[in-house]
């Protein structure tokens, strides 16, 4: 890998006018829910469209029925802004700042000098399926997409900070990639985690996911993994870690990425005055995969019915499923155990009921948290994790 040179070939034919194979419903309440699918992008296979530049791709949900960890040609892409289409990984250097003793420079020869770490988690973007918010609300209209799960091969961060000598004091670690905001007043992408956190063993830096090399469009050559919390923290092409002896007041920090400091992160829609905070750790979530929500099918009295759950920051430790708007529950049976941050598949069969199914599946962490069956609001569109419903007509 090291000697290689990454290219990315998006010619502007090709965003101008993407190849589309067909589309896709996402039956957004707020429509419209149409999106083309594209297989245009490099080192991607077919993928819903959701803005050419800079790329937002988003997985179809069927994808995930195939097993608990998302191929690398068809996991989610989100950019905020433009990055490099050539990247040369010889000369690639990773800088290292800020409040250290001992500045530093790394190659990806360094840090493949480091002792090797791999985690499997979920990454997840913050606004996953904003698309079923009500009242609608603002931002990328995702459906249940923006997601995926990769074993994720590299370094610990703090085998990384260790070199550097991290000085008494510090307060923050600050991350930033090689994507550059197109005006100059736009700001910078940055990200911040607590000092604690960032050296606690797990967040590490990925060069690898699922035993080959970070595709571009996931953060070619080094990419941050923060287990358990949203993608926004995840940075990609990462070039230069700070270290703060302050706090950090970047706008990406201050003003962005923020959802209500209630306990779930929602306000009842049109309220203005609240207070507000980073969005950071995910909430458990289940999905029904081998089911399409507003299918057609032949009336069958077993109906097979599975899916992926994930707990949040805990393992998927319990899924329930309901073929009747949650008026009675079954249990499903859970796959292999990747980590707690992992999808984890679950199975059952159902008895179908004549006409419309309402099918749910609800998860519960080995921390114990429940999904809940109603939905919470905010302006944001950040951190959904009701129960979702599949419906489904036998004729």
């Amino acid at each position: 890998m090291i000697a290689r040179r990454r290219f990315l070939a998006l010619a502007a034919s090709s965003i101008a006018a993407p190849a589309l194979a067909a589309s896709v419903d996402l039956r957004l309440p707020g429509g419209p829910g149409d999106r083309p699918l594209t297989a245009a992008f490099a080192d991607k296979r077919r993928m819903i469209l959701q803005r050419t530049t800079p790329p937002l791709l988003e997985t179809p949900l069927s994808v995930f029925d195939a097993g608990i960890f998302t191929p690398n040609d068809r996991f989610y892409v989100r950019w905020h802004w433009p990055f490099p289409t050539e990247i040369d990984a010889r000369a690639f250097r990773l800088r290292i700042d800020g409040h250290v003793r001992a500045p530093l420079a790394l190659s990806l020869a360094d840090i493949a000098a480091l002792p090797r770490f791999e985690i499997a988690a979920v990454n997840q973007c913050s606004g996953n399926s904003r698309g079923f918010f009500e009242p609608r609300v603002a931002g990328a209209q995702w459906g249940h997409g923006a997601m995926g799960n990769a074993l994720w091969s590299g370094v610990r961060l703090r085998d990384v900070l260790a070199a550097a000598g991290v000085k008494d004091g510090a307060v923050r670690l600050r991350f930033s990639g090689m994507d550059e905001p197109p005006l100059p007043e736009s700001p910078d992408f940055q990200k911040s985690l607590a000092i604690d956190h960032a050296l606690d063993g797990e967040v590490m830096l990925a060069t690898h996911m699922n035993g080959a090399p970070l595709p571009l469009l996931n953060g070619f050559p080094l990419r941050l993994v923060v287990p358990g919390w949203f993608s926004t923290y995840w940075v990609k092409m990462l070039d230069r870690i700070e270290v703060l002896a302050g706090s950090d007041d970047n706008y990406w920090m201050a003003r962005a990425y923020l959802v209500p400091s209630t306990p779930d992160g929602g306000i009842a829609p049109g309220t203005r005055d609240f207070a507000r905070q980073p969005i950071s750790t995910m909430v458990p979530r289940a999905f029904i995969t081998n089911v399409a929500d507003g299918s057609r099918r032949h009336w069958q009295s077993a109906l097979p019915v599975g899916g992926i759950a994930f707990g949040g920051t805990a393992g998927a430790a319990r899924v329930e499923v309901s073929a009747d708007g949650g008026a009675t529950w079954r249990d499903a049976a859970l796959g292999p155990d990747a980590g707690r941050y992992s999808f984890r598949r679950f199975d059952t069969v159902v008895a179908a009921p004549r006409g419309t199914a309402r099918l749910l599946a609800r998860c519960t962490s080995t921390a114990g948290v429940v999904q809940p069956l109603t939905g919470m609001w905010n302006p944001g569109g950040y951190l959904r994790g009701q129960v979702e419903a599949v419906n489904v007509e036998f004729t």
